[in-house]
C-alpha cells in the first residue's frame, strides 16, 4: 500500500469570515488541511488539538489580539518552533517591529495573494510543494 503524504496543516485565525474563507480555499486548492479560528481563544484550543505546521494570526481581533495570541504561542514549548505569519490590513512600520518583537516569522499585509500565502509557508515549512 503506498504511503499517502498528510496534508500540511495550516491555521488561519481572523474575525473576518471573508478573510478565512478566502484562505481556506486558498489553501485546500494546494492540498492543505485548514483549521479556523476566530479569534486568539479559540486558536489556542484548536492549535493544542491539531497541531498546525504554521499559523496565519491577524492582528486586529477582539478578545485576544495577533500580537498577544502569537506570543502565547511563542511562549509555549511545544509550539515555540511554529512558524506563525502576521496578517493585517495596516503596512506599517511598527506593526511589523512589534510582530518580531513577540516573534513572529513573517508579515502579510491584506489583502493577500495565493502566491503570497504560498510564498509564506514555503519559506517557513521545510519540504512543502503547492500541488498547481
Amino acid at each position: 500500500m503506498k504511503q499517502v503524504p498528510t496534508a500540511l496543516k495550516v491555521m488561519v485565525i481572523d474575525d473576518s469570515k471573508t478573510i478565512r474563507r478566502t484562505a481556506q480555499m486558498l489553501l485546500e486548492n494546494v492540498g492543505c488541511e485548514v483549521i479556523t479560528a476566530t479569534d486568539g481563544f479559540d486558536a489556542l484550543a484548536k492549535i493544542a488539538d491539531n497541531h498546525p505546521r504554521i499559523i496565519f494570526v491577524d492582528i486586529m481581533m477582539p478578545r485576544l489580539d495577533g500580537y498577544q495570541t502569537c506570543a502565547l504561542i511563542k511562549n509555549n514549548s511545544a509550539f515555540k518552533a511554529t512558524p506563525v505569519i502576521m496578517l493585517s490590513s495596516r503596512d506599517g512600520l511598527f506593526d511589523k517591529a512589534r510582530g518580531r518583537i513577540v516573534g513572529s516569522d513573517q508579515f502579510l499585509t491584506k489583502p493577500f495573494s495565493r502566491e503570497e500565502l504560498l510564498g509564506a509557508i514555503r519559506a517557513h515549512v521545510p519540504g512543502f510543494a503547492a500541488a498547481h
